[in-house]
């Protein structure tokens, strides 16, 4: 009998149904610590300062096109605020996007976070038993030292990118983002490039408590952009991007007889879809590092360096997953398919919980739908089935969701990681474009909306180099498998 047999067997089912009990106390740390409840650690992390607490800046969205303002064009925006005219802006711009951004890695982050790396800022030795304060507030201002660096390059990327990208510049709310963006990026620029001391920490501390509530309904405000793009490609109002026999191929998809608009495949937009690919990762990116500086000034949290769990119970994510997926099924069927999970329940590595919950979410509510779809209302639902697989010479954890929900169509399959395809209600989608939400995803928002799901998730898994991987059964059901790397020791893949 192999390992893995025994543990399996070890390991009795264990079937969920509708809203099942709540997490134990180490299951909530490992998730309230820095908020299940949305993706990439994006919810609230706080910033209760060791020193006293923080005070909210003052914010720029309204001013310069952020959300529930009507937006504005690049040219329309000033920055005579900043002191700075905009063609002064736009050369600072083109100075940052023309440096290297650095890539970090999870075990970077944790050791950083430990004052593994400060003989590389401070020469002095630091005896850390005897004075821990001073050593965290080393940590801290050698943390703010090189986001203070890194930020300002890593937006100015992404401001190139937004300026570039075909078609989808011109949406509002895509220069809502860009100018958001920007101002950011001159909110960094204010602050000296040198932060020496524990004072000038704590105001730059402020500054990105600010900057990170500030970006947190950019998620939405970007789908927003691109149900804008559809609809003028579809209104006739712009071109899908490459013009020429694209265009006329577009407008020759005709809706059927008695009108309607024509019928232009969105998800099918290459050049689109990978900008926002390269949007999406870069934001998780920002987001990890700004929320783990934020997280390292609360009062330590046992297992926890930042936002990162050193022993992420897998079993426990899932199950607190399987509980809001199954409460937003019920909500909606009146009812939810039972859950198996099995297979190693006593592992833990080091990874960011919100990370894998809102892997494990999207795909267990997924799957509920599906299912519930598929065989209908009122019937006797097969369960639906989590592996929870690793072993000491595994490279990865494995974490597989089977379901009986009828499965995709093979011509389907490469379009489920496109932006924007969902099978949803289009009055769903519309209606949740036009609310902006500040947080990436909660058990509030609707089983099926914005088709954001599958390709976020994967950017999530492949962050830290895992990836996500769904394999279909046309009349039958689906599989999918989450890999999560176990050392940490991948770098984040830096879009250009």
């Amino acid at each position: 009998m192999t390992t893995s047999t025994m543990m399996l067997r070890r390991s009795a089912p264990i079937i969920f149904v509708a809203r099942p009990p709540r997490l134990s106390s180490a299951g909530r740390r490992c998730l309230s610590r820095c908020g299940a409840g949305s993706a990439d650690g994006s919810s609230h992390v706080g910033t209760a300062s060791r020193r006293r607490p923080l005070q909210r800046p003052r914010s720029f969205s309204t001013q310069y096109g952020g959300a529930g303002s009507d937006p504005a064009s690049p040219a329309d925006v000033s920055y005579a605020s900043f002191g700075r005219t905009n063609e002064e802006v736009a050369a600072l711009i083109r100075k940052h996007a023309h440096q290297p951004q650095t890539s970090a890695s999870l075990q970077t982050l944790m050791k950083t976070g430990r004052g593994e790396y400060l003989h590389k800022t401070y020469r002095e030795n630091l005896a850390e038993e005897e004075n821990p304060k001073v050593a965290t507030d080393k940590i801290l201002t050698q943390v703010a030292g090189f986001l203070r660096h890194e930020l300002p390059i890593r937006l100015a990327h992404r401001i190139h990118d937004l300026e570039r990208v075909s078609n989808m510049r011109d949406m509002p709310s895509v220069r809502t983002v860009r100018d958001l963006y920007v101002t950011s990026f001159l909110d960094l620029l204010s602050v000296d490039n040198r932060i020496q001391n524990a004072g000038e920490e704590e105001k730059f501390a402020v500054l990105l408590e600010g900057i990170y509530e500030r970006h947190a309904g950019v998620l939405v405000q970007m789908a927003r952009g691109a149900f804008e793009l559809r609809a003028a490609i579809r209104s006739g109002a712009v071109s899908p991007p490459g013009g020429g026999a694209a265009a006329e191929a577009a407008k020759a998809e005709a809706a059927p007889e008695g009108g309607g608009t024509t019928a232009v495949e969105f998800d099918q937009l290459e050049s689109t879809h990978a900008f926002l690919d390269r949007f999406y990762i870069s934001r998780i990116g920002i987001r990890v590092l700004i929320g783990q500086y934020l997280a390292l000034r609360q009062p330590p949290v046992e297992n926890y360096v930042g936002i990162i769990c050193s022993r992420t119970s897998p079993y426990e994510i899932v199950k607190r997953a399987v509980d809001d997926a199954s409460f937003m099924c019920t909500r909606k069927y009146g009812d939810a398919p039972e859950v198996i999970i099995t297979g190693r329940l006593d592992m833990t590595f080091p990874y960011v919980p919100t990370h894998l919950h809102y892997i494990m979410l999207e795909l267990l509510k997924n799957s509920m739908r599906a299912t519930v779809d598929w065989h209908g209302v009122d019937a006797d639902y097969p369960p639906i089935k989590v592996v929870i697989a690793d072993g000491k010479e595994n490279e990865d954890v494995v974490i597989k969701v089977s379901d009986e929900g009828g499965g995709i169509p093979r011509s389907n399959m490469s379009r489920i990681w496109s932006y924007l395809f969902t099978t949803a209600d289009p009055a769903i989608q519309e209606g949740m474009i036009a609310f902006n939400e500040n947080v990436d995803h909660s058990i509030d928002s609707p089983l099926a909306g914005l088709g954001y799901g599958l390709p976020i998730s994967r950017s999530y898994a492949r962050y830290f180099g895992g990836d996500l991987s769904i394999m279909s059964m046309e009349g039958y059901g689906t599989d999918a498998f989450v890999y999560l790397t176990r050392l940490g020791n991948s770098r984040e893949p830096l879009p250009i």
